[in-house]
């Protein structure tokens, strides 16, 4: 079976919290990440993403890669991390403007419905098994963090 590939930002604080973004109608939290169009490449897909899904812009040349990881059976996912100063997200005034249909009735309703800074320690307890497992043991948050410092 051949794995999808979605790309995404790990986007941290100055405090060391990552943001999450609720998944509408889930009881999940998760990091701004999708498909990519045609032509596009892994870094625009991961930028695009966090425009449609939180608001926020970024510029290409402040993303680290971080390369390639397994995530489900059916999905890999290519990841970007960035490092912002103090107060610089707000995610008070982020917004999603990418839509899908409601489960429940059909209607368009956001792909993300909030947002918060989430110490590493915390973030099993909102993520997905998924992406708790990948923190917890391919991407250390911690870790990733002090790395983002020289980048």
């Amino acid at each position: 079976m051949s794995k999808h590939l979605s790309s995404g930002v790990v986007l941290f604080n100055a405090r060391g919290e990552i943001l999450l973004c609720h998944a509408t109608q889930t009881r999940h939290w998760d990091i701004p990440k999708g498909m990519g169009d045609p032509g596009e490449t892994r870094r625009e897909t991961a930028l695009r993403e966090m425009r449609e899904e939180t608001g926020i812009v970024l510029a290409a040349s402040r993303l680290c890669d971080l390369g390639e990881f397994d995530y489900r059976p059916d999905k890999a996912l290519h990841l970007f991390g960035v490092r912002t100063a103090a107060g610089e997200i707000d995610p008070a005034r982020c917004v999603c403007v990418s839509l899908f249909p409601s489960l429940r009735d059909g209607r368009a309703i956001p792909e993300m419905d909030a947002f918060r800074w989430v110490a590493p320690p915390d973030v099993a307890r909102f993520a997905s098994r998924s992406l708790g497992r990948l923190f917890a043991h391919s991407l250390p948050l911690d870790a990733l963090f002090a790395r983002l410092e020289a980048f």
